[in-house]
């Protein structure tokens, strides 16, 4: 089970998904997010960019792929208020119901922005900013896209592209499995959940992924709980 990536789709793969159960679910993420130490290896990331930010004519244009509630671009946001950073911050989903939602959790911060985009559509191809992130977003994707994207969103990134994603391992796998079962009103979360981490990647995956991708200059490190920091640096 845990020898190659899972294909099966989440149920959050599906565009046409509305209320009902999605904002329970976007805000359980985000509450297993803050548990499991997702925002951290955000801004650890960043904080290896302040040099790089510091040469960089205000404000920094950062895109959010598959921002879900946007709870991402909150804490970057956040971080970046702390250090006197002046950040230009924009969600990219392809779903109208997650973007509304978003929106409305960002209201106090005038420098979110969303927009819907499918990320492989021309029109998003053509947009470039200093960073893009992919937080949680990678392992929605086969590895034939994942390769095509990385590519992409290398080619859109001024300074560096930020990944953040799970490490597939039987600990993990369980551990969601445990949690979600014990303390989730969600039935997405207690699918996608595990799900999720049967989609994920391990360290051998990543590489070769970026190697096809023709992309060498980077920076792959395991974080707790069982998350990837991956670094592309121009």
């Amino acid at each position: 089970m845990f020898e190659t990536r899972s294909t099966e789709a989440e149920i959050m793969d599906d565009l046409s998904l509305g209320d009902g159960h999605m904002r329970k679910t976007l805000d359980e993420l985000e509450t297993i997010n803050t548990w499991l130490g997702g925002y951290q290896v955000i801004r650890q990331s960043l904080n290896k960019l302040l040099p790089a930010f510091r040469e960089i004519k205000q404000p920094i244009s950062v895109a959010d792929l598959g921002c879900g509630g946007g709870d991402t671009l909150r804490e970057t946001a956040k971080w970046a208020q702390k250090r006197n950073l002046s950040l230009a911050l924009t969600g990219i989903d392809a779903n109208a119901y997650i973007l509304e939602y978003a929106a409305q959790k960002c209201q106090a911060y005038p420098n979110i922005h969303f927009q819907q985009h499918d990320v492989f559509s021309e029109d998003f191809r053509q947009q470039r900013y200093h960073v893009v992130m992919c937080s949680l977003f990678c392992h929605h994707f086969p590895d034939e896209q994942l390769i095509r994207l990385f590519r992409q969103c290398y080619n859109q990134a001024a300074v560096a592209v930020i990944i953040n994603d799970l490490h597939r391992h039987p600990l993990a796998y369980y551990s969601i499995k445990i949690l979600t079962k014990l303390f989730s009103r969600s039935p997405m979360v207690k699918n996608d959940g595990p799900l999720s981490v049967l989609r994920a990647f391990r360290r051998k995956e990543l590489v070769a992924l970026l190697e096809a991708a023709g992309i060498n200059k980077y920076e792959l490190r395991w974080k707790w709980a069982f998350r990837w920091q991956l670094i592309l640096y121009k």
